[in-house]
């Protein structure tokens, strides 16, 4: 059977279960297995399949046409021009995210200074590790509960080859970092899909990723409270919290730092226009001293 054979019927196949852009899903699939580029593709459409290839990609497809996630099957993904090992123990990064990452190492970067970062639930290490590679001159504390996906994070930094900048810590958010350190950026993409809704999200993402990562409690906010009210402690003069955001909770999280006496200095928006990425600094601070300009 040709690759275009194959990429035919194996998109008929995907269509019929209810993926979405079953073509593009199957050329990835096929490019994995071939170890090809996926538009290399398009110059073999001739090409001749062998019965261990097939056989290979076939085990794949029937895999994605079950609804697991293709990150998953392929064991990675690129975020922020950087390949991400990934297995069912971590959320998918989501180029949303991507968003926050360049707003934290974008802030880091001011001044040149030695700087600090403490991320809050990391998971595969994907915004710690682009935080400390486009920032090189910062230090990032990330924490987890999850011993299985910090493992695996901790893989992610030696491959990016930035372990030597990157400490890993477990624990529950901010008791896993060590109490004496302050930081200048506090760094989030919390849970916050309310509980209720979970069941209502497609099946790749209800039935795969991990809901201690996507479960934000009855109304999606309890990891922005917890990170309103102790974020605080943690900081250096002039630091500040940047976490991502539900747009449907935007309102309530804005509000929710407004009453642990921060100042919010925005919610941007992602690529869709939806709000995505709150950024706050403590009230105690000097009207001079902004989340836009590190000093």
């Amino acid at each position: 059977m040709s690759i275009l054979d194959v990429i035919q019927r194996s998109t008929d196949f995907l269509a019929r279960k209810g993926v979405a852009s079953p073509r593009l899903q199957v050329e990835l699939l096929l490019a994995h297995v071939l170890r090809m580029p996926r538009m290399q593709l398009y110059l073999s459409f001739e090409r001749v399949l062998t019965t261990a290839e097939l056989d290979a990609l076939r085990a794949l497809v029937q895999r994605r046409g079950q609804r697991e996630p293709l990150q998953y099957i392929v064991a990675s993904t690129s975020f922020c021009g950087l390949e991400i090992a990934l297995n069912r123990e971590v959320l998918i990064p989501r180029p949303e995210t991507e968003l926050l990452a360049e707003r934290a190492w974008t802030f880091l970067q001011k001044g040149g200074e030695v700087s600090s970062a403490l991320e809050i639930g990391t998971g595969s290490g994907c915004l710690a590790i682009a935080v400390a590679h486009h920032a090189p001159q910062a230090k990032v504390c990330a924490t987890d509960l999850s011993g299985p996906a910090l493992a695996l994070a901790r893989r992610n930094a030696e491959t990016h080859q930035v372990s030597g900048r990157v400490q890993f810590c477990q624990g529950d958010l901010f008791a896993a970092a060590p109490a004496e350190e302050r930081f200048d950026l506090i760094v989030s993409n919390p849970p916050y899909i309310p509980t209720a809704r979970i069941e209502t999200l497609e099946a790749e993402v209800r039935e795969f990723e991990p809901r201690r990562a996507l479960d934000g409690g009855a109304d999606g906010l309890d990891f922005y409270r917890r990170i309103a009210a102790e974020a605080g402690a943690r900081l250096r003069p002039a630091g500040c919290v940047m976490v991502e955001l539900d747009d449907e909770g935007a309102a309530a999280t804005r509000q929710i730092f407004q009453g642990e006496k921060w100042i919010v200095e925005g919610v941007e928006r992602d690529y869709t226009g939806r709000e995505r990425i709150l950024v706050a600094r403590l009230g105690a601070k000097s009207q001079d001293v902004n989340c836009q300009t590190k000093s």
